[in-house]
Order: structure tokens, then C-alpha cells, then sequence
């Protein structure tokens, strides 16, 4: 039995949870960006996938009842496009639920398109080895991502019932030697990322596949052999090099899914319309300057996909798109919409965001079953009144545009549940929005809001309100009367006094006060025990009461940009807080207080006036990223050792200081990933640095050094380092400023190499000219054991190869501690102490002949 209680065969084969034909259900994926979870201005890389019957010859349509069912019950199966964000609006216009009254659908809690992003097949896989292949059920997937395969798997398709094939990310070019009578049960083949130019030929084998996936290869057209595949279902060629659409796209008769986002189609051909069974079409991100006509003509299109195109209008013909559900339409060149746009009555998303519109029609009132509206990022100046008629609208999305107000009959949308309108030029929140009794998220940030009516209060659902940078003087109290409100954002106004009715928001979670006049952390704050988030930066706060040790679920405390002069020890008391910003301050001093932070992950504490290191820091066993970087204040000079009892420190920031060392023991921080020590004094790593073998991040940029330690390449992890302006010679300048820590190991391994022959060259020159007189004072000199080192006079060995042979030995016993070239140093200042000026002349010109010799 496997972990989830399914049988197991032999050899990787895993028995299907159900022997059912899997179906293209939808893993739920919102595409999110911080105005909207459905604005515009996401770049929305989306595939659609529908589901298709075995048994039928006719395509079936997925539903919405499907998308909302329980996952637990669907077998899945993969379509990942792992680059591109997919989408897959469905149709639920043959559910169950379309035959209820409008009153029931009301009701209902709509579930915006969402997008699937990476789906796997929950039935028998097969891993390459069919030994002992069962052959009872005849649903098999067979999964040889990444193999290395250059030619198809002949011997795999070999077993009779392979329904699921996929060979992403290998170099297959060709399907030569496959055997059609082979092939009869492969309905599916993904051939994602094979750096295929163009789809073998030989696909015209696969008779009864039904779904293709070639994306994110580099196919510049759609051969002909592809179209007599006349049972496919579902086609991707997303990411590819496709210019143009063959003639014969007809002969696809029940194809239902055509995804071809991200290629290079400046023109869609009038054959197109005959797939009369399409569902389902992708062009987003292509060269398209016009709405195709031939695009109006697809009877059962449901969800249409143009985002990221040059379109300016849209065609009268538009209006035959009887069927049509979900209309992605962002980031096109829009101005105006065709009237005929709005006898579309089956929409239920409009994504319009990031285009030219001024206006929108006031037959927008036809649009009884719209669900989601994106108008982001447009130049509309006003909403049309008659979109009140749009009434179970439950998302409605305006931000980045020209509205100085909404509508006053919104209040009749009874439905809607997010209402998103940053950056406009509003002066006041209409009143008319606390009729909203189902709203959950509003967002008026970025206007020029005065005041939040009390009768906000009346919104008895909202979880989420964002009021940034507006002109809020007074904190909104009727806010303080939302029981779910868990997430509150007043960033940028000028609230100065925490009102106490906010104390009996327990409920609150995430509250935002960034950039505001409070110069009191007010008690009534102490009171939010439920509190995890809270971020007071950019205020005028001093001091912190005590009650704050009521705040037990804080885990993030933001006072950055305050007035504290001395650490609060009150915050000592947070004991389940996780980061702590108080950098931009002047503080001096930590107290021994801090220790009692024992879950105290993070910690910032950049921009103060610590005149050294405080000790007290190393006390927190559990800190795991410090930032003490001082652009501003006063500067570090010294890094003690004990920083080295901070083990789980992942990350630590040491930049902007005057610092001239790194400790000896800093090796010890075996889990450091990121070191920042730009713009200090360093002039050496000591050797203990290379032990650091988690280190990924490296700024050593702005300092005083001048090699870098041969071992260096030791530090395997590494991914991103800096050693600009440092006086390098070692590499040389020229060598780090590619960033590429190969090329830099790779200079130091020739540059060592060099030096150990200039050394051995040195040795000769000396061992060929010293006296055996000078040579004994040169022993003294370099502390060599005279009982082992000194030269016989009687003996059959040359004086100059005994001497040799010494310093030889001499450079053995101090590689432990010394390279190559301080060792040639030490030799060069022992002979002038001695007098050999003469030898030191000849050293001196091999010095000059090899240092204008290039690595």
C-alpha cells in the first residue's frame, strides 16, 4: 500500500485511485497583484484546458459545478505550463444550477475564473520499467520528464494501453521507428521545452490523441500532418516562434481547447471559425493589432483570452459570440467599446484592464450575469449609473484611473464582494457604499479621502479595507464596529490619536499605520491581544507602555523612523515576536532584556548610533537575519567574536560600517546564506570564511582588499557576489567585475600555479649564487633547525642542490600557514637583512618579466 492507502504495482506502477476517463478539473490559482486579485495590471500568462468525454463524439462543456467540486473526488491531469500562469475560465451554462431562478443564483457565492497552474494525473503512473506490467486496466501514465531522451520512447509505447505520455524537457526531434499500431491508446502527449523547431512528422501516427501540449519550444508553424488529427480535443503551442495559422484548422472538428499564447500571430485566417466545437481560446501576448472577425463566428467559444496584444476596437460582428462567458481583453490599445459588445448576455467576466477607455456605455445594464468587472489602469472620468443593473456583479475593480466618484445607485449591488478603487481622484467615500451589506474588500488608497462615514459600520462582512495615502485626519470609528474586519491599512494620512473604540476590535489581525502624526503608542493598541501584524513606522512615538506584553500574538512589531532614543525593554516582553524593525532611531544601547525574545527570528536595527557591536545580541539563539548597517549614525569599527554564538543566524548585514576585520571564528555561523559587509575596512577573509558552505549572497564591495584566498572556490554555494571597488590585485578588478565566481576561481587556480614555479625559480636562483656562509646567516633569518636544515661542507652533494633541497623543505613546513607569496615576501626581506643584494637584483628582474606576463 502507498501513503494514501493505494495499491502499488511492481516496477513504479501505481494502481489509479479511479479507473474513470480523468477529466481537465481546475486547480484553483488566483492570479493576485496588490490592487487587485483580478486587476489588470497582473500579466496574466493564462492556457485554458476544458474537459472532453471519451465515450462521445460530441465535445462536452465543463461546468462551473465542476470547477467547485470536490477535489478529493477528481483525478487530475497534468497540464503544466510551469512558466505561464494558465487560464481556464469555464462555463457553467450547463449546470445544473443554470435552470434555477435568478433569485437562487443571487444567492450563490461566484467563483471568479481562476486560473490552473500544474495538475497531475491521480492514476496508474509508469516510470520507464514495464516488466511485469499489469495489463487489467487500460488507464496508464507514463511521466519521463527530464531523461535526457533524444529519441522517442519506442520500447515504452510497446505496452499496449500507455493513455498518458509526457516527455517534457528532453531533446526528442523526431517520433521515427514509432509503430502506429502502438500508438492507438495515447490520447495524450506533452512534449513541453524538447527545443523542438517544428512538430515531427510522423504525429500524424497518433490517430485517437486527443490532447497535444508543445509548449515552450521554438516551432514556427503548424505542420499539416498535425490537422488530420481529427479526434483532438485540446491543442497547446503556448511560448513558440508561430507566425501564422495554416488553412485547413477546420479539419480539428471537435477540438474544444486552442491555446497558442505568447507567440508571434499578426493575423488570425477566416478558416478559424470553422471549429465549431471551440470552447476555449488563447491568443493572449501575440502581435494581433485587430479583432478578427472570424473570431465572432465560434458558436460555442465560452472563454476568449486576447491580453497582451495592440488591438483598438472591437468588430460589430462580436455580437454572434452568443455564448461567450469570459472575455480577457487587458493590456490591449482599446479607446471605446462596440455597442454590440453588450448584447452578450452570458458574460460574467470582463477583464479590461490597461487600456485607453474613457467611458463605458450605459448599456452595460444588460449584463445581468456579470460576475467580474477589471477596469483598472484605463481614463475613465465616470461609471455609467446603469451599472447598478448588473446585479450579481461581485467583483468591480477601478484603481489607476480618473474617477471622482462612484455612482450613488452602486448601493443596488447587492452582490458585490470586492470593491477596489485606488488611486483615482475621490475626496470622500460615498455614503452609499454601507448598503453594500456583502462586501468583504475595499481599497481606496492613493486618493484624496477625507473621512470614512460612520455608516461603514453597516458593512457587516468587510474583512479587508485598505485607505492608504489619502487625507484621513481622524481614525474612522465606524470601522471599529466591524466584527470580521481582520485587516486594516492607514498608511500615509495624517491620523495622530488611536480612538478607544478601537480596542474592541479583537478580532483585528494586520493593522497598518505607517507614515502618520501619532507621537503616543496608545494603550488601546495593547488591547488588540489578537494582533499579529503592526506596523507604526514613520511616527513620532518615544516611549512604549507597558501593557504591551498583552500583545502576546504579535509576531511583527514595524517602529522604524521613530523618536526612540533608548531600546524599550517593554518589548522584551513580546515573547512570541518574530521581527522586530526599529532601525532609522537613535538608539545606543540594547539591554540584557532582549534575551527574554526567545522566538526572535529577524531583527533590524540598521541606522542607529551604536558606537560597537552590542554584545547582548549574541544572547538570541534563535536569531536568523540581523541587519546593522549604518548609512546614517554612527559607524561599527569592530566585530567581536562572540557573533559566532548566533548559529542560526541565516543572514547578517554589517554594511555602511568602519569595520577592519571579520572575526577568526566566523566559520562558525555554518547556516549563514547571505553576508553584507560592503563599505567598511575589511582587508582580508580569515581562513575560518571558507567554512561557510551554505553561503549563497556575498557584498564585499567598497573595501581595502587586495587578494582574495585561493580556497575561496570552497564556498560552493555561492550565487551572487560583489567585490567592486576594493584595490584587487589578486584577481584583478577586471576579473571580479563579471560577478562569475567560476572565472574568478579559475584565475586564482593559474595564478597559484604561477607563484609555486616562481618560488621553485627563486629557490634555484638563490640555491646557484648564496655562499655557504650567507646561507647559514639566511637559516637564522628564516628560523630554519640548523640540526636539519644546515648544508654539510664534506659531502658528494653540490652545495647548491643541498641548499636547494633546504629551502624546499623550509616551504613544506610553512604551507600549513603561508602561500606562495608570502613565503617568496619573507625570503626577499631575509636576503636583504643578510646583504645579497646581488641575489635580490636577480629575483627583482624575474619579479618584472613574470608580473608582465598576463594569466
Amino acid at each position: 500500500m502507498s501513503e494514501d492507502g493505494s495499491n502499488v504495482e511492481p516496477e513504479g506502477l501505481t494502481r489509479s485511485e479511479s479507473l474513470e476517463e480523468p477529466e481537465f478539473i481546475d486547480e484553483i490559482s488566483d492570479p493576485s497583484n496588490e490592487t487587485s486579485p483580478h486587476s489588470g495590471n497582473t500579466d496574466f500568462n493564462q492556457i485554458y484546458e476544458s474537459n472532453s468525454s471519451e465515450n462521445t463524439e460530441q465535445p462536452s462543456a465543463s461546468s462551473t459545478s465542476q470547477l467547485n467540486g470536490n477535489e478529493e473526488t477528481n483525478i487530475e491531469i497534468p497540464f503544466s505550463d510551469t512558466n505561464i500562469e494558465e487560464v481556464i475560465p469555464l462555463s457553467n451554462s450547463e449546470s445544473p444550477q443554470s435552470s434555477e431562478s435568478s433569485e437562487t443564483n443571487e444567492a450563490e457565492e461566484y467563483h471568479p475564473v481562476k486560473f490552473p497552474i500544474g495538475r497531475k494525473f491521480r492514476g496508474r503512473t509508469f516510470n520507464g520499467h514495464h516488466k511485469g506490467f499489469d495489463m487489467e486496466s487500460d488507464t496508464f501514465t507514463v511521466h519521463l520528464d527530464a531523461k535526457g531522451l533524444q529519441e522517442f520512447p519506442v520500447d515504452i509505447v510497446k505496452v499496449k494501453y500507455v493513455k498518458y505520455l509526457y516527455l517534457d524537457k528532453n531533446q526528442i526531434k523526431t517520433f521515427q521507428g514509432a509503430d502506429p499500431g502502438d500508438l492507438l491508446g495515447l490520447e495524450t502527449l506533452s512534449l513541453q521545452e524538447n527545443g523542438l523547431s517544428s512538430i515531427p512528422q510522423e504525429i500524424q501516427l497518433f490517430h485517437n490523441l486527443k490532447v497535444l501540449n508543445a509548449s515552450y519550444n521554438e516551432i514556427s508553424h503548424i505542420p499539416k500532418e498535425l490537422l488530420q488529427l481529427g479526434n483532438m480535443r485540446q491543442l497547446f503551442l503556448n511560448s513558440n516562434h508561430i507566425e501564422s495559422l495554416p488553412s485547413g484548422l477546420e479539419n480539428l472538428r471537435y477540438l474544444e481547447t486552442l491555446s497558442l499564447g505568447k507567440n508571434r500571430l499578426t493575423h488570425i485566417p477566416d478558416s478559424l471559425c470553422g471549429l465549431k466545437n471551440l470552447k476555449t481560446l488563447n491568443l493572449e501576448y501575440n502581435q494581433l493589432t485587430i479583432f478578427s472577425k472570424s473570431l465572432c463566428f465560434l458558436p460555442k467559444l465560452v472563454s476568449l483570452n486576447l491580453t497582451g496584444n495592440m488591438i483598438g476596437s472591437l468588430p460589430k460582428e462580436v455580437r454572434e459570440l452568443k455564448n461567450l462567458e469570459n472575455l480577457l481583453m487587458n493590456h490591449n490599445k482599446l479607446t471605446f467599446l462596440a455597442v454590440e459588445i453588450f448584447q452578450l448576455l452570458k458574460i460574467k467576466e470582463l477583464h479590461l484592464a490597461d487600456n485607453k477607455l474613457e467611458a463605458i456605455s450605459p448599456k452595460i445594464e444588460n449584463f445581468k450575469e456579470l460576475r467580474l468587472l477589471n477596469l483598472d489602469n484605463n481614463l475613465l472620468q465616470s461609471l455609467p449609473k446603469k451599472i447598478s443593473h448588473c446585479v450579481n456583479l461581485e467583483s468591480l475593480t477601478l484603481s489607476d484611473n480618473n474617477l471622482e466618484e462612484l455612482p450613488k445607485k452602486i448601493r443596488k449591488l447587492k452582490n458585490l464582494r470586492q470593491l477596489h478603487a485606488n488611486r483615482n481622484k475621490m475626496i470622500k467615500m460615498a455614503e452609499e457604499i454601507s448598503h453594500l451589506s456583502k462586501i468583504h474588500s475595499l481599497e481606496f488608497s492613493g486618493n484624496q479621502i477625507t473621512h470614512v462615514p460612520i455608516e461603514i459600520k453597516n458593512c457587516k462582512e468587510i474583512t479587508r479595507v485598505e485607505l492608504n495615502y489619502n487625507n484621513i485626519m481622524y481614525f474612522p470609528v465606524g470601522l471599529c464596529a466591524l466584527q470580521s474586519l481582520d485587516y486594516l491599512s492607514f498608511n500615509g494620512n495624517y491620523i495622530s490619536e488611536i480612538p478607544v473604540d478601537l480596542s474592541f476590535s479583537k478580532q483585528l489581525l494586520h493593522l497598518e499605520l505607517n507614515k502618520n502624526k501619532i507621537t503616543i503608542f496608545s494603550e488601546h493598541l495593547c488591547s488588540l491581544t489578537n494582533l499579529e501584524y503592526l506596523d507604526l513606522a514613520k511616527n513620532q512615538i518615544r516611549k512604549i507602555p507597558h501593557c504591551i506584553s498583552a500583545m502576546l500574538s504579535l509576531h511583527v512589531l514595524i517602529l522604524s523612523d521613530n523618536k526612540f532614543e533608548i531600546f524599550p525593554k517593554e518589548l522584551c516582553s513580546l515573547k512570541n515576536l518574530q521581527l522586530l524593525d526599529i532601525s532609522e532611531n537613535q538608539l545606543h544601547k540594547i539591554p540584557s532584556e532582549i534575551s527574554k525574545l526567545k522566538k526572535i527570528q529577524k531583527l533590524n536595527l540598521s541606522n542607529n548610533n551604536f558606537t560597537h557591536f552590542p554584545a547582548e545580541l549574541c544572547q538570541l539563539q534563535t536569531l536568523e537575519d540581523l541587519n546593522i548597517s549604518q548609512i546614517s549614525g554612527k559607524k561599527l569599527t569592530r566585530l567581536p567574536e562572540e557573533v559566532s554564538r548566533m548559529t542560526q543566524l541565516k543572514a547578517l548585514n554589517i554594511s555602511n560600517n568602519a569595520i577592519k576585520e571579520i572575526p577568526r571564528n566566523i566559520g562558525e555561523l555554518r547556516n549563514l546564506i547571505t553576508f553584507h559587509a560592503s563599505n567598511n575596512q575589511i582587508n582580508s577573509l580569515p581562513s575560518s570564511f571558507l567554512s561557510l558552505n551554505v553561503l549563497q549572497s556575498l557584498d564585499l564591495g567598497g573595501n581595502n582588499l587586495t587578494d582574495l584566498p585561493s580556497a575561496i572556490y570552497k564556498l560552493s554555494s555561492l550565487k551572487e557576489i560583489n567585490f567592486d571597488d576594493n584595490p584587487l590585485l589578486r584577481p584583478p578588478m577586471e576579473i571580479c567585475k563579471g560577478k562569475q565566481m567560476h572565472t574568478i576561481t579559475c584565475y586564482l587556480q593559474r595564478a597559484d600555479d604561477r607563484d609555486e614555479k616562481i618560488l621553485e625559480k627563486i629557490f634555484h636562483i638563490v640555491a646557484n649564487n648564496i655562499t655557504e656562509t650567507k646561507f647559514e646567516f639566511l637559516q637564522q633569518k628564516l628560523h630554519m633547525a640548523r640540526s636539519e636544515n644546515s648544508v654539510p661542507v664534506k659531502t658528494t652533494t653540490p652545495l647548491n642542490e643541498g641548499i636547494y633541497q633546504a629551502l624546499l623543505k623550509w616551504k613544506t613546513e610553512k604551507r600549513v600557514s603561508f602561500t606562495a607569496i608570502a613565503l617568496k615576501d619573507q625570503l626577499f626581506r631575509a636576503l636583504n637583512m643578510i646583504g645579497a643584494y646581488d641575489i635580490m637584483d636577480k629575483i627583482t628582474a624575474l619579479n618584472l618579466y613574470t608580473s608582465a606576463i598576463k594569466l
